[in-house]
């Protein structure tokens, strides 16, 4: 044995996978499905009877969780698909910055800075007029395979 060390450029994160296998016939409407390696929610399954040479084949039409684009595929419904673990977070806003990042408490106290603003037009108004008023707003982050995006927000009153 040598005595030379060794380095290794760690590329990974803390092993917590992105995803989990899931057999294609159990998806269901309104679950997560990854298409084309994006997270997305499906809107609609359809099933095909088995054919000659056997499989059953599942149809399945999802949007992307983040995007908003509609995907489609169809997978054997005996092989496995992959299935984001999908979070969701509320965070108390604190702060908006001109450069279109919000600064969140988090809920141990400590703040968290990495998100921008909502591309919904909709959203960024209520968001934006909401804090301009001075109300206490909760955004709600949704978070799959690496990814966060503002999804919702709750108005919890003035604030004091």
């Amino acid at each position: 044995m040598s005595d030379e060390e060794h380095h290794f450029e760690s590329k990974a994160d803390a092993g917590a996978s992105k995803t989990y296998p899931q057999q294609a016939g159990t998806v269901r409407k309104n679950g997560y499905i990854v298409i084309k390696g994006r997270p997305c929610k499906v809107v609609e399954v359809s099933t095909s009877k088995t054919g000659k040479h056997g499989h059953a084949k599942c149809h399945f039409v999802a949007i992307d969780i983040f995007n908003g684009k509609k995907l489609e595929d169809i997978v054997p419904s005996s092989h496995n698909c992959d299935v984001p673990h999908v979070n969701r977070t509320d965070y108390q806003l604190i702060d908006i910055s001109e450069d279109g990042f919000v600064s969140l408490l988090t809920e141990n106290g400590s703040t968290k800075d990495d998100l921008r603003l909502p591309t919904d037009e909709n959203m960024l108004s209520q968001i934006k007029d909401g804090f301009a008023e001075g109300k206490d707003l909760v955004l709600s982050v949704m978070s799959a395979m690496g990814e966060e995006q503002i999804c919702a927000l709750k108005d919890i009153g003035p604030k004091n």
